[in-house]
């Protein structure tokens, strides 16, 4: 990982999107939930089942040997208490 700032900001002048660190989102995860989401600002899933009640939501680019892995489209998963070198997090107010 690096320090925010180090790199050219993306086209909407948000720093380090993509190769630094996967980033904790408040939302639980629903491996379906975008197939029947709102297209604008999804806010998650509501109703609690099996997987959404135990893994967040981990998105952007982090440093990974895999490609794919390093976009900041890609969207992953995993127990909110884990914490490994490729995670952090990003504070944002949606207002």
């Amino acid at each position: 990982s690096h320090e925010v700032g180090g790199k050219k900001p993306n086209e909407l002048g948000i720093y380090d999107m993509s190769g630094n660190v996967w980033e904790w989102c408040w939302d639980w995860y629903d491996k379906k939930y975008y197939t029947k989401s709102e297209r604008v600002n999804p806010r998650g899933p509501t109703e609690l089942g099996f997987f959404t009640d135990k893994f967040r939501v981990l998105r952007g680019g982090a440093w990974h040997p895999s490609a794919d892995y390093c976009t900041s489209a890609r969207r992953g998963n995993n127990f909110p208490g884990i914490c490994i070198s490729i995670n952090g997090f990003r504070l944002a107010l949606d207002i």
